[in-house]
């Protein structure tokens, strides 16, 4: 396929995104995915202004930075000049070039070699830019290739506008844990199998964050790396600020103990235990549990707490391992497929108990799941692709798990 066609095929690819694709988070990202295959970019943004703080935020971006907790003056950085100016630019030497100060990229571990940036422009106002950095190839971008980036801003653009999309500014999120260019390797015999090949991601307090991936991509090994249940082979992980990635056995017991809380695709409940004895087990376990009856009132099983895993429904018994969690009064959750054995409606029960706790409790929620609807529910999702993270992704108005539907 020559140039011409390529772009012209690019272009009605993004036109069916935008027009076709229901939810405008999606659509917007999936145009943004286009336009990295078909520049073969290593990492992009689509940057939206909130008029009451006059600040950006990168809402959609692919690539193996984290700029999730950054946002942006308008008029300040390439982003902001050029959502300001409302005309585009091209960088192919940041070293010589004057408008380029450094980036958000360069700080949060890619360093730009070469970037497009153009405003999305609707009727009336500058509403945000879309930023595309560095082609894999190394070759700097050309200008058919702004032009292609200017076409999708300006339908992308065009789409926010009628579909009244609006950006409010959250304030910036605290950070709970921090991974940085942490690795994974395991040895068999003399082969080296790496499965996380140098992730960086940060988790904020009080967040739902959904990852998702193929099988193999290394959705749990991050997951046992947070949870404590496994070591990194090199990199870094800071929780609250303290350095935790090499933790003494003790130190792991208390933080796998009061720390973190445990969800399953498998309810590992103790068959002999009644509801609520299972949750008293725990309980007994860590320092400031809460009440165990509270726990089970919490996840709606008050009339079920005397009944054996065997007497409940599989709904029933996940809520029970969720009430488990819950009783740790723990700062963080990870939930590896909670609902993959449930049917349509007890998944959704399910979710709308970890929706309730989140909002109720303020604990940060991390959730791995092949249900690409789920992540519908989340403030960010991440996803990994041969064990890095690919994209990373904000809702802007997540859904409640009411709304999901498959």
């Amino acid at each position: 396929m020559n140039k011409d066609k390529k772009f012209t095929h690019a272009t009605f690819s993004i036109m069916e995104q935008l027009l076709e694709v229901d939810n405008l988070n999606d659509a917007l990202a999936g145009s943004l995915e286009i336009i990295l295959r078909e520049l073969d970019a290593e990492a992009g943004a689509i940057w939206l202004l909130d008029k009451k703080t006059d600040r950006l935020a990168p809402v959609f971006y692919t690539g193996p930075a984290d700029i999730s907790n950054i946002t942006i003056e308008n008029g300040v950085g390439i982003e902001g000049v050029v959502t300001k100016s409302g005309k585009s630019i091209m960088v192919t030497d940041p070293a010589s070039d004057p408008r380029f100060d450094g980036n958000v990229f360069d700080d949060n571990g890619l360093v730009t070699k070469t970037m497009i940036c153009v405003p999305l422009n609707n009727i009336n106002e500058v509403i945000g830019c879309c930023q595309i950095v560095n082609k894999k190839d190394g070759e700097p971008f050309n200008k058919d290739e702004l032009e292609l980036v200017e076409h999708m801003a300006a339908l992308a653009a065009m789409t926010i506008d009628e579909k009244g999309f609006l950006v409010e500014l959250d304030e910036q999120k605290e950070v709970l844990i921090s991974l940085r260019n942490v690795t994974k390797d395991y040895q068999t015999g003399e082969t080296v199998n790496k499965v996380l090949k140098g992730i960086n991601l940060d988790i904020y307090k009080n967040e739902f964050v959904v990852v998702l991936g193929e099988s193999g991509c290394g959705k749990s090994t991050m997951m046992n790396i947070i949870g404590g249940m496994d070591a990194l082979t090199d990199g870094t992980v800071t929780i609250e600020g303290k350095d935790f990635s090499h933790p003494s056995d003790d130190d792991l017991t208390m933080f796998r103990r009061n720390y973190v809380g445990f969800i399953f695709q498998q309810y590992n409940l103790m068959p002999n235990l009644t509801a609520l004895e299972n949750v008293e087990f725990i309980a007994e376990l860590v320092d400031d549990p809460m009440s165990s009856q509270d726990a089970i009132d919490k996840v709606g099983l008050t009339d079920r707490a005397g009944n054996y895993p065997g007497q409940m429904s599989g709904g029933q018994q996940q809520r029970v391992s969720i009430a488990r969690a819950l009783v740790k009064r723990p700062s963080l959750i990870l939930a590896d497929e909670p609902t993959a054995a449930l049917d349509y409606t007890t998944s959704i029960e399910v979710l709308r108990v970890i929706e309730d706790i989140m909002k109720s409790k303020g604990t940060t929620v991390v959730m791995i799941t092949h249900n690409a609807e789920i992540a519908k529910m989340a403030d960010r999702v991440v996803k990994l692709r041969s064990g890095k993270v690919a994209s990373i992704k904000k809702n802007v108005h997540p859904l409640h798990a009411d709304e999901l539907v498959w």
